[in-house]
C-alpha cells in the first residue's frame, strides 16, 4: 500500500487477550496491540496554563549524558567527514533536567514520536515542527536511514537476510531527499530529537525480530553510513552540513513493527545509545530500565466503549477500526477521529490526575483514512502541551530527567496505579 508521500508500510494485525482478573501494575511485557482495560479513567476539570516543556535552558543535565563527560566546546563549528554532517556544540534550547524536590509532584510529561521521519508531499515533517514550536514542545523524529539514499545508489544497502537495496519501504524521490534535510536541520535546531527508525522496514519473516546481534548491528552500521555520507551519495554540494553529529545525537530508536528488542538491546551496547522505544506494549507506568537502557515501550490507552485497551499509535486504531484498510469507510472518518482522540485523552487523564507516569505517543506520517490519525494529534498536542504541569518532551529528554532522579524515588513511583494519586510527600523523599 502506497502513500502519498511515496512510503510503504505494513503492520501484523493486533490481538486482544480476555480481560484478567485483576491487574497488577508491574513491569510486565505484553506482546499485544490491545488488552481489556482494567484501570480507573478518571475524568476531572483543569484550568489550562502554558506550561513550559522545551524551554529556553540551555543542555540537559542528564546523568550520564555523553556530552556531560566531554570538555567544553571551543565554540568552533567542526565539520565531518564529507561534510555532510557537522558539530556545532551542545545542542541548544533542550529541557533541563533536575531532580525532584521532596514532596514534589512530577511534571507530566507526554512524547510525541514520529517513525520513519520524511518530508514528503503532505509536508507533515514541517507541520509537526511548527506545531511543536507553537505549543512549545519537543518531539522524537525517527529517521530511516535510507531517507537519505537515493534510490539510484539503492546497492550501497545490504540489508540482512535480504537482497542487495532491497527494502519494503520506498525510496525517496531526490527532492523528498532535499526537503528532509532541511527538515532534519530545523527540527534539531528547535531542540527537537533526531532518532533513528534503522533502514529497512522489514517485519515479520526475516525482518527485526529474525536478525542475530551481528546482523543488527550491521543495520546500525548502515544508517550511520548513509546519514553522515548523504553527500557523497546524493552529490548535493549545494545544501550546507546538517548541525548536528549523528554519532553524538542519536542515542535510541524505535525498530520497525516494534520486532527483534532482545538482539537490538545487545547490539546497542556497542554504540552508548540510552533508551529503546521498540516494546511492543506495556502498561501507564513509570519507566524502568532494561539490558542497562531505559525501555519506553507503547502504551495501552482506555478504548472508546471500555472493552479493551489500544496501543498509543496510529496502526493500532487503523487496525481496530478499519481491519488494516488504509482506506475504509470515508462516512466513519469523523466517529473514528474522535475516538483516537477520546482515547489518546483517556489515558492522558489518567495519569495527569494519577500517578503522573509519562504518556508516550507512537506516530507515522500518513494518511491513513484520510488523514484522521494527524488530525487527531494535532487536537491532543493542544489539548495536552498547554495544560497546567505538562512538558511535552523528547525521549531524550526524558531520559536525561529520568537519570538525574533518585533510584528509590524512581522505584516508588513505579509502584503507583497509574490511576493513582498520591500524597507526593510518601513517594518524592
Amino acid at each position: 500500500m502506497k502513500s502519498t508521500s511515496g512510503r510503504r508500510r505494513k503492520a501484523p494485525a493486533p490481538r486482544r487477550t480476555p480481560p484478567p482478573r485483576y491487574l497488577i501494575v508491574a513491569a510486565v511485557l505484553l506482546v499485544v496491540c490491545s488488552v481489556v482495560a482494567g484501570y480507573l479513567v478518571l475524568d476531572h476539570s483543569d484550568g489550562d496554563a502554558r506550561a513550559a516543556s522545551g524551554g529556553k535552558n540551555g543542555s540537559a543535565a542528564g546523568g550520564t549524558t555523553k556530552s556531560n563527560q566531554e570538555p567544553a566546546w571551543d565554540g568552533k563549528v567542526k565539520v565531518l567527514g564529507d561534510g555532510s554532517t557537522s558539530y556545532t556544540g551542545p545542542q541548544k534550547n533542550e529541557l533541563k533536567a533536575e531532580p525532584l524536590k521532596p514532596g514534589e509532584k512530577p511534571p507530566q510529561f507526554v512524547v510525541f514520536s514520529w517513525d520513519g521521519a520524511l518530508q514528503g508531499d503532505d509536508e507533515l515533517f514541517s507541520h509537526y515542527r511548527e506545531l511543536a514550536k507553537e505549543y512549545d514542545a519537543h518531539m522524537t523524529f525517527f529517521l530511516t536511514g535510507i531517507y537519505l539514499l537515493p534510490k539510484s545508489k539503492k546497492d550501497l544497502y545490504h540489508p540482512p537476510q535480504h537482497s542487495v537495496g532491497s527494502a519494503a519501504i520506498s525510496y525517496p524521490t531526490d527532492e523528498h531527499i532535499r526537503t528532509t534535510l532541511t527538515q532534519l536541520a530545523g527540527a534539531y535546531e528547535d531542540g527537537n530529537e533526531i532518532g533513528t527508525h534503522f533502514n529497512g522496514h522489514f517485519c515479520g519473516a526475516k525482518g527485526g525480530g529474525d536478525w542475530s546481534v551481528a546482523e543488527w548491528k550491521s543495520e546500525i552500521d548502515q544508517f550511520y553510513d548513509f546519514v553522515e555520507n548523504w553527500k557523497t551519495n546524493t552529490g548535493y554540494k549545494d545544501l550546507p552540513a546538517l548541525p548536528f553529529d549523528f554519532r553524538k545525537e542519536v542515542v535510541g530508536g524505535r525498530a520497525p513493527c516494534l520486532e527483534g528488542q532482545p538482539n537490538l538491546l545487545k547490539a546497542m551496547k556497542s554504540y552508548g545509545w540510552r533508551y529503546d522505544a521498540s516494546s511492543p506494549g506495556d502498561f501507564q507506568i513509570w519507566p524502568a530500565k532494561k539490558e542497562g537502557f531505559w525501555d519506553f515501550p507503547l502504551q495501552m490507552l482506555p478504548y472508546p466503549g471500555g472493552k479493551y485497551q489500544g496501543l498509543s499509535m496510529d496502526f493500532n486504531f487503523l487496525y481496530n477500526q478499519s481491519d488494516g484498510e488504509v482506506s475504509g469507510d470515508p462516512s466513519k472518518y469523523p466517529e473514528w477521529e474522535q475516538q483516537a482522540v477520546d482515547s489518546y485523552m483517556a489515558g492522558f487523564n489518567r495519569v495527569y490526575y494519577g500517578s503522573r507516569a509519562p504518556l508516550f505517543v507512537g506516530n507515522h506520517f500518513e494518511d491513513w483514512n484520510g488523514g484522521i490519525y494527524m488530525k487527531a494529534i494535532d487536537q491532543v498536542i493542544k489539548q495536552t502541551c498547554t495544560k497546567k504541569g505538562v512538558k511535552c518532551v523528547s525521549f531524550k529528554e526524558l531520559a536525561d530527567w529520568l537519570d538525574v532522579q533518585k533510584p528509590e524515588t524512581l522505584e516508588r513511583m513505579r509502584g503507583l496505579d497509574p490511576a493513582q494519586s498520591p500524597d507526593w510527600s510518601t513517594v518524592v523523599k
